[in-house]
């Protein structure tokens, strides 16, 4: 079991995370932790929003992605949004810690539209083991030693379209790129951050009084990366209940509920099965949601 293990997480977290490229964690409930993608967000709600999400992912795995993050977002005034992000994400040997303060300003277009603009500024702490890689076979490149403990700041840019009955989400997170961990041949070496480029959209039909379905889509684009499409389909029933399902072109499957717990607090669950070769070996990816609305 030992062998099997070493084997998924150098076939997965080697060939999967660092050839494709998209390090920073996805995450199936998006489109209720906006904040985490897109600055522009914050305040759009015309609410004060509190949320944590908790993603372990391939639980089955040992040095599997772990990912906890929290959320906050309120209105400042008419026209102006605060909020702050961080991001707690831990995989096979890599640590960071994201905390950034989002701002966003509001443009009221026309009676039906509204444009948020948002700037997202903070910074990023990085660790990498390297002495987990030779229990697994690695040959690390020395220059890996100067990661641990870095402090990079970072910022990060979005706009989102709000209409009543669907909304478009642009945004780039983090614009600098720093040095990270990378695989090259076989060896893992110093390599750099990478863009991640964030594309949303969805729609509100309404099915009936008390019906609403929800389709939306997400395109994920990093440099020297495939293009990664969530499609997801949800299911409003009476304001309180929300059931869905979402497909990660070639990567994944997941089915998702929503519910509101009281009038200001919703809880969510999601369960993902993985499309690669993870699957014979791991119990799913498990996504956990609070958020509130005051």
């Amino acid at each position: 079991m030992k062998l099997l293990y070493k084997i998924t997480l150098l076939f997965v977290l080697f060939t999967t995370t660092l050839v494709k490229a998209q390090q920073d964690p996805n995450y199936t409930m998006y489109m209720y932790n906006m904040n985490l993608i897109n600055p522009a967000y914050a305040g759009a709600n015309e609410t004060t929003d509190l949320g944590i999400n908790i993603r372990s992912q391939w639980s089955n795995v040992k040095g599997a992605p772990q990912t906890q993050s929290f959320i906050f977002g309120t209105p400042v005034g008419k026209n102006v949004g605060l909020g702050l992000s961080v991001i707690s994400d831990k995989t096979f040997i890599e640590k960071q810690t994201s905390i950034a303060i989002d701002f966003s300003y509001h443009l009221k277009l026309n009676e039906t539209h509204d444009l948020y603009l948002g700037v997202k500024a903070g910074f990023n702490s990085y660790d990498a083991n390297t002495d987990g890689l030779v229990t697994y076979g690695v040959m690390p490149d020395p220059k890996l030693m100067n990661l641990n403990g870095r402090f990079n700041p970072n910022f990060g840019t979005g706009v989102y379209l709000k209409h009543e009955d669907y909304f478009v989400s642009l945004s780039i997170p983090k614009i600098l790129s720093p040095d990270r961990l990378e695989e090259d041949n076989g060896v893992a070496t110093v390599g750099a951050d990478r863009k991640h480029l964030y594309l949303a959209g969805g729609y509100h039909f309404i099915l009936s009084e008390n019906t609403i379905l929800k389709p939306s889509v997400l395109f994920r684009y990093v440099n020297a990366s495939p293009l990664s499409v969530d499609l997801t389909a949800i299911l409003e029933l009476n304001s309180n209940f929300n059931l869905g399902a979402a497909y990660r072109v070639n990567e994944s499957i997941s089915g998702l509920v929503i519910f509101k717990a009281s009038k200001t607090m919703q809880i969510g669950y999601a369960y993902e099965v993985s499309e690669n070769d993870v699957r014979y070996v791991d119990n799913g990816t498990h996504e956990i949601m609070f958020n509130l609305k005051l």
